[in-house]
């Protein structure tokens, strides 16, 4: 029996990548794979924990067999995950696999199951893992009334992206401000830089045994409040050598910011606390 489905991917981000760049970094982008259609989200340059925010719509995808069988083992997705070069083909990065979350016609799309939460995926490269995948999926049956009767995609319209759909609301998280604040002290290479999330900070130095302390420098960015999807802090050390060509050295992740967050005391708390 002939069943017709609407996947949705979505590719919300990806953290601790394999470095496929001279750089330290890569340009990755991802492809999702399910029966006979794939797509890819966009590329993003340079960094090893990308935001790509970007949800995948397959429509009309035909399964068969039973109505219950496609609900409880639907088809696995395979996710690929790429470093674009400037010439050549892209280079292979780490592959993960995933279960859509499944509502049938008769379905009701609320709680608990829908809308489905977003999952870390173990990446793989080879036997060696090689970063995770924040992401969800689900595959929504698609009724006598056609598309029409699908759940709406509720989620921000931003026109300056053009035909890339971010993740909807209900699905992405819920975003706050954060300010880091890096300070480097006495290190004997030329350049010492911070990447995080899409954003990367240098600061470039002329002498052959630099002094950082006086150099201080904070990011500013929007991050989810749940501290647990936060994005690595990637630190690399580069030489600066002649006619502007530069060399790796090493580098570094932050796996985790969380031991080092500042919560401003509750002003009205303490006020209560003084008079009380």
């Amino acid at each position: 029996e002939k069943q017709v489905f609407q996947l949705r991917a979505h590719m919300y981000q990806a953290r601790s990548l394999f470095a496929a760049d001279s750089s330290g970094l890569s340009d990755p982008f991802a492809r999702v794979f399910f029966i006979s259609q794939s797509q890819c989200t966009e590329v993003l340059n340079e960094t090893l924990c990308p935001t790509w925010d970007q949800l995948l719509v397959f429509d009309n995808v035909e399964l068969y067999g039973e109505a219950h069988e496609m609900r409880d083992d639907p088809p696995i997705i395979v996710i690929e995950i790429y470093d674009q070069d400037t010439v050549g083909k892209a280079d292979f990065m780490g592959r993960t696999f995933a279960k859509p979350v499944v509502k049938m016609s008769d379905e009701q799309y609320c709680p608990p199951r829908f809308p489905p939460q977003l999952e870390y995926y173990q990446i793989y490269r080879g036997n060696s893992t090689a970063g995770d995948l924040l992401a969800a999926f689900e595959l929504l049956q698609i009724g006598p009334g056609g598309k029409s009767d699908l759940p709406p995609i509720d989620g921000p319209t931003d026109i300056d992206r053009g035909p890339i759909l971010p993740v909807p609301l209900g699905i992405r998280p819920v975003l706050s401000k954060y300010r880091v604040e890096v300070i480097a002290w006495e290190h004997q290479i030329l350049m010492f830089s911070v990447v995080w999330s899409r954003r990367a900070y240098q600061w470039t130095y002329h002498s052959s045994h630099p002094t950082f302390d006086s150099q201080h420098t904070f990011l500013c960015q929007d991050l989810p409040e749940n501290e647990l999807l936060h994005p690595p802090l990637n630190i690399r050390v580069v030489d600066c050598r002649a006619f502007g060509r530069y060399t790796l050295v090493g580098s570094h992740a932050v796996s985790s910011l969380r031991k080092f967050i500042y919560r401003p005391p509750d002003k009205k708390a303490q006020h209560w606390n003084m008079t009380g």
